[in-house]
């Protein structure tokens, strides 16, 4: 499947760009921000706390709204939580956050950054085709960790009124919960309108971006800008300096977002989600889903993505939309390599002989790495001798290894017809795995019915 060639937008002003991509969930003064992206270059940010040791899917629209921004020329700065981090963002919670130990929120900081600087070089090259530099990435601890308690409550505790904070979506809901909220993350919007404050004075900075759950947090900082800039008798939202803009937040078909405390993270980490299970779950979203997240999470033009999606709609079976969006994405994270190997993989799994895949004939070699690299360390994969494996029959291994419950199970699954190697039916009660059912003499893979498989690794 044919990739993005280059990086081409209908418009020269990113604003509008991502408004035609439906990016735009809310936005302050949006026609000044609009005719200044139209005038000149700015300088943005947007944060991410280090919760995990890996960024997941939910973390990919900003870090891709900060790319587009990036490649229309703006200064972005991914900006890393190793403050905030410590207390926790009561955002989309009905519950107080566990308290991390400060060793591990270094330890997940450290890794995210690198994540980070390896997203805007890797993600970067492959959507303009060209070397970008990473940008600058910042961490909040560098200032919140030398500020005193009586220090923040002079500034910028004194310029931010209770009666607004309260009014906050993370701050009312939680306040109407039986737990209540805790001074702690009560004062997260201020630590994060300090951030603002300082990127603003030191750095420049005009605008954050942010998921649309952190809407009041990003207003906080601006009023505090505000504030700070002005006596209380001068103040006027018409005249701020600076600005706050939100995108929608990427979630289920059923609403929920993506995230560890959902229980439902795709991580970016190819160790802790390999590169097969990142594809194929980009792979397996809904008609729903597949055309807003084209237009968040990839770089493939508009117009491209609606003429798609007008073609998926013609024959949906063969989601062609979703092959588009599992190929671009998984690209961009784990470049085209490791793509290639997810698709082999998919092809392997799901459809045929591993012969038949497209690009590959049976006299590559190769591919059995590029399938166990693409799979990674996950359950599915069995280790064994050629003692173990070979000349047995081939109920007896799928029993052996877990892919049925018994040896009688396995024979009455293929007397069904519900037993495949290598993606071809086995017919033959009595058939035997051989070293040429192996992909290089390496790999096989059973499968029991639709969705279940054994992937035998040749010790």
């Amino acid at each position: 499947m044919r990739l993005i060639r280059k990086y081409a937008t209908s418009s020269k002003n990113v604003y509008n760009e991502l408004k035609a991509r439906g990016m735009i969930a809310q936005v302050t003064r949006s026609v000044r921000l609009q005719k200044t992206l139209e005038t000149r270059k700015i300088t943005l940010y947007a944060g991410v706390d280090p919760s995990a040791e890996s960024l997941h899917v939910g973390n990919l629209a900003v870090l891709v709204t900060l790319l587009h921004f990036h490649l229309h020329g703006h200064n972005v700065i991914p900006l890393i939580g190793g403050a905030t981090g410590r207390v926790g963002d009561p955002g989309g919670r009905t519950s107080e956050r566990d308290l991390m130990a400060v060793d591990r929120v270094e330890r997940n900081a450290s890794s995210i950054t690198n994540q980070v600087q390896h997203f805007f070089t890797s993600a970067a090259q492959h959507v303009s085709h060209q070397q970008q530099a990473a940008p600058t990435i910042l961490n909040n601890l560098a200032w919140h960790g030398s500020l005193s308690l009586l220090s923040f409550l002079r500034f910028p505790g004194k310029h931010l009124r209770v009666n607004a904070l309260l009014t906050r979506d993370s701050v009312r809901s939680r306040l109407g919960s039986s737990q209540g909220i805790s001074y702690a993350e009560f004062s997260y919007q201020l630590l994060q309108a300090y951030d603002f404050w300082i990127l603003h004075k030191d750095h420049g900075v005009e605008l954050q971006v942010g998921g649309s759950d952190q809407w009041g947090n990003i207003i906080s900082g601006v009023e505090l800008i505000r504030r700070a800039g002005a006596p209380e008798s001068e103040l006027d939202p018409a005249e701020d300096t600076v600005h706050g803009l939100t995108i929608p937040l990427l979630t289920t078909s059923t609403g929920e977002k993506f995230g560890k405390s959902a229980g439902n993270a795709i991580w970016l980490d190819k160790s802790m989600t390999s590169v097969f299970d990142f594809y194929q779950f980009f792979l397996r979203v809904s008609d729903a889903e597949v055309l807003p997240y084209l237009k968040y999470l990839t770089f493939v033009p508009v117009e491209e993505i609606e003429t798609l999606y007008e073609e998926h709609m013609k024959s949906p079976e063969k989601r062609v939309a979703q092959q588009r969006l599992a190929s671009e994405v998984t690209a961009m994270i784990h470049g085209v390599a490791a793509l290639d190997g997810a698709r082999l993989a998919s092809s392997v799994l799901f459809d045929s002989s591993p012969g038949e895949h497209s690009g590959s004939n049976k006299k590559e070699t190769g591919r059995a790495e590029s399938i166990l690299q693409a799979i990674g360390e996950h359950p599915r994969l069995r280790r064994a001798s050629a003692e173990e494996v070979l000349d047995q029959p081939v109920t007896r291994v799928v029993s052996k290894y877990g892919l049925s419950a018994s040896h009688s199970v396995a024979k009455r699954l293929l007397q069904s017809g519900g037993l495949y190697l290598n993606g071809t039916r086995i017919t033959q009660l009595e058939r035997r795995l051989e070293r040429s059912d192996f992909v290089d003499g390496r790999v096989a893979v059973l499968r029991a019915g639709k969705e279940e498989h054994l992937i035998l690794e040749l010790q």
